[in-house]
């Protein structure tokens, strides 16, 4: 059969030039690359989405934990004719003070210690556990990385994240200088309810550093507050755990997340070791705002 000319021209190109085969080529490998890099952004835009978004609903849950043990505390207190529990066991006016923590003290040291992990020896003695709904899991934030090893050799988050004020429940700091009720005209500390003039701008409980935390009672030392910042000492340190921030809970049952501004509050975790405390720490303004919001001269 006779192929007709227009076609004739068809059968005859047969494929690619090398010159042709190798733009292709290139063009192909820039597509590809172009593609990859595609791919890539869209990667780098979306993993650190979701990590923040993974802190941020650590962050909401550590909040709630905060939100249900402040519940407790309130529950407690009008169980007990607005009476508040003790941030550590102590004396007033002849009757004991018991400690909310129930006794725990926490070590980084050992990580066996039964302080670290028995919830049946310590938190189920707190006198909040009966209002807490038999649930262990709001002593803790979510975003506590540290961990304790129980009697049957298992890995399981410490038994407790947060601390409770001195100035909620007492005793008071001695070195910030006279305090109320042993001095009529020290710094306040909260014995009952009644006791609050700003109970929304008062915190109760607080996230405290792994490396610091050890019994229940966070001190926040008043000592040259509000004009002498270079006197401030941070006796015990807050947690970061929230992206340089730490959850509190107020006396009102609110709670909210601090974001630190002084690096030397967000101190790194230490190596099996517990942190050295009642440090110098002149002119942090992260400790002001604490002071700021744990109690004032009584009038």
């Amino acid at each position: 059969m006779k192929i007709p000319k227009k076609y004739k021209a068809l059968a005859n190109n047969r494929g690619f030039t090398k010159v042709e085969l190798i733009v292709v080529i290139v063009i192909c490998a820039i597509l590809g690359l172009l593609l990859i890099g595609a791919i890539g952004m869209g990667a780098g835009l979306v993993l650190p989405a979701l990590a923040k978004a993974k802190v941020k609903s650590k962050g909401i849950n550590c909040l709630n934990n905060k939100k249900q043990l402040a519940m407790a505390w309130l529950l407690y207190a009008d169980d007990n004719d607005g009476k508040l529990v003790g941030a550590a066991e102590w004396n007033f006016q002849g009757e004991k003070k018991p400690d909310w923590s129930g006794g725990s003290r926490l070590t980084q040291k050992d990580k066996r210690d039964p302080n670290n992990w028995n919830h049946v020896a310590y938190t189920h003695k707190s006198p909040l556990w009966p209002y807490c709904g038999n649930d262990p899991e709001i002593w803790t934030c979510p975003a506590d990385p540290s961990t304790a090893i129980d009697n049957s050799g298992e890995t399981v988050p410490r038994i407790r994240s947060h601390s409770m004020n001195n100035w909620v429940g007492g005793p008071g700091w001695n070195d910030s200088g006279p305090w109320y009720p042993q001095n009529p005209k020290g710094w306040r500390t909260h014995i009952s309810l009644s006791d609050f003039v700003a109970p929304s701008n008062t915190f109760g409980l607080v996230d405290e550093h792994p490396d610091s935390i050890n019994d229940g009672y966070f001190v926040v030392d008043m000592n040259g507050y509000p004009d002498n910042l270079s006197s401030f000492r941070m006796v015990d340190f807050p947690a970061s755990f929230h992206n340089g921030a730490a959850g509190f809970a107020f006396a009102d049952g609110h709670a909210e997340i601090k974001k630190w501004l002084d690096k030397r509050t967000k101190t790194p975790p230490l190596n099996m070791q517990d942190r050295p405390l009642n440090v110098s720490m002149p002119n942090n303004r992260d400790l002001r705002w604490m002071q700021e919001k744990s109690t004032r001269k009584v009038d």
